[in-house]
């Protein structure tokens, strides 16, 4: 509930003054009540509503979500606030009740990006218990297809999100480096994974090198796969089936 102080004013002296310069009237015809009268003070009661902190949280996801499709599909610079807060059912202003700037949403987006990635890799690895090497060539299968490609706007942040990351400076670039981290790490352990059920044992190093060079190869082959897609699909799809070949030999 919030309280409203409103001033109000009757009519008082002041309110006289034109009709005294152009002589209609003088001083002696104005009553005294009206040239003491005073402002009054009045306070009314209106009833506000608030928003829960419930739907405070609810309303961010739906910006994030707006933003994590409009930045994927047009780049962080090609979509502006207006559009994604429309696109998330929002007005223009209510953007800074949940992030101080645009590049605020953009680390956001990256975070969110990369942290529903990594469960979606997580959900790979836990199908396949008994194979990391099924998990590791479910996980090619699943990134380097033309489903994918063709969809940016709901796919993995580390593709669609590079080349702005390598735009905009060291703090968005620090938020790439750690899903980077995430990725890398997840696959390494794949990688040790693997060589142990096949009774070989690499390197901690070694199996990180391994994990290193599949991700980026994955995310090079769709990169590359999008840049050509309209002017030559059949290139884009050779791009792809060429890429998910060699990365399944590994």
């Amino acid at each position: 509930m919030m309280v409203i102080s409103i001033i109000t004013c009757q009519a008082g002296a002041s309110a006289w003054t034109p009709f005294l310069m152009s002589g209609i009237i003088t001083t002696g015809e104005i009553s005294t009540s009206a040239r003491t009268q005073q402002c009054r003070l009045v306070e009314e009661v209106s009833e506000v509503p608030r928003i829960t902190q419930e739907q405070k949280k609810l309303n961010r996801e739906k910006i994030v979500r707006a933003a994590g499709e409009g930045f994927r599909l047009h780049g962080v610079d090609g979509i502006g606030i207006e559009e994604l807060m429309k696109t998330a059912g929002m007005t223009h202003g209510g953007f800074y009740n949940h992030f101080s700037s645009k590049e605020d949403l953009a680390l956001e987006v990256y975070r969110q990006g990369f942290t529903d990635s990594l469960d979606a890799l997580a959900a790979i690895r836990k199908a396949h218990p008994r194979s990391a090497r099924a998990a590791l060539h479910d996980m090619v299968d699943v990134y380097v297809t033309a489903a994918h490609r063709d969809h940016p706007e709901t796919g993995c942040a580390s593709a669609a999100l590079a080349v702005d990351a390598g735009r905009r400076g060291a703090t968005s670039q620090a938020e790439y480096r750690r899903g980077l981290e995430g990725y890398f790490s997840a696959i390494t352990e794949m990688v040790l994974d693997g060589a142990h059920q096949s009774g070989t044992e690499p390197t901690t190093a070694e199996a990180r090198e391994q994990a290193v060079a599949l991700f980026c190869q994955m995310v090079g082959a769709l990169v590359v796969s999008r840049a050509v897609t309209e002017a030559d699909p059949g290139l884009s799809d050779e791009i792809l089936t060429v890429n998910r070949k060699q990365l399944k030999q590994r």
